[in-house]
């Protein structure tokens, strides 16, 4: 194993290393309601896909980054606020738009679930180099696509063909892109800090 490769904070997600000391349930509360308002301004980072009810948005990566950065239990509490409060009213997801009634809620469903599975990966190193990191991502997308597209064709009333080529073709290159990016930021953040620590 080479020094440069993998930190020695083993079990550890980078929300993990902020100091907490006798604050720590503050410090949880302040991350989970910090990761739903990153999702709701991220949401609102929308470009309009022409024939698709779904916009390209920057809710996905932040979602996911969120997972990673916060662990499997802060990430999911995270995206699961942002979907109860959007649920409820508050214009957060895509586009400014709130409630039970959009074709893509489906995505938000699947970003709370791909929030946890990426935070237990990150807790297992998932973050820690760019080839975990990609498949972390790539895993990350894949479950988000796998509750998002079908809850598109079921509440459209579109075929699983269409809906696939609606809400999942369209978004692969965009998803390749903010992987990329993940698999920069990721693991050079933890190569930073261990040069800190």
């Amino acid at each position: 194993m080479s020094t440069a490769a993998a930190p020695v904070r083993s079990g550890a997600v980078l929300a993990d290393l902020l100091p907490a000391a006798r604050h720590r349930y503050a410090v949880d509360a302040a991350l989970v309601l910090g990761g739903a308002a990153l999702t709701g301004i991220a949401a609102q980072i929308a470009v309009p896909v022409p024939g698709s009810p779904v916009p390209v948005t920057g809710q996905t990566f932040a979602a996911l980054l969120i997972g990673t950065a916060l662990g499997a239990r802060r990430g999911f509490l995270s995206l699961a606020l942002y979907a109860l409060v959007g649920m409820a009213g508050m214009p957060w997801f895509a586009e400014a738009s709130s409630g039970w009634s959009m074709p893509s809620l489906g995505y938000v469903f699947g970003m709370l679930l791909a929030a946890t599975v990426v935070g237990a990966l990150a807790r297992r190193g998932g973050d820690r180099s760019v080839l975990r990191t990609a498949g972390t991502m790539v895993l990350g997308s894949a479950i988000i696509y796998a509750i998002g597209v079908p809850y598109l064709a079921l509440s459209t009333g579109m075929s699983l063909s269409a809906a696939v080529a609606a809400g999942l073709t369209p978004f692969l290159i965009g998803d390749a892109l903010k992987a990329a990016l993940a698999m920069g930021v990721l693991p050079t953040t933890w190569k930073l800090l261990d040069r800190r620590g």
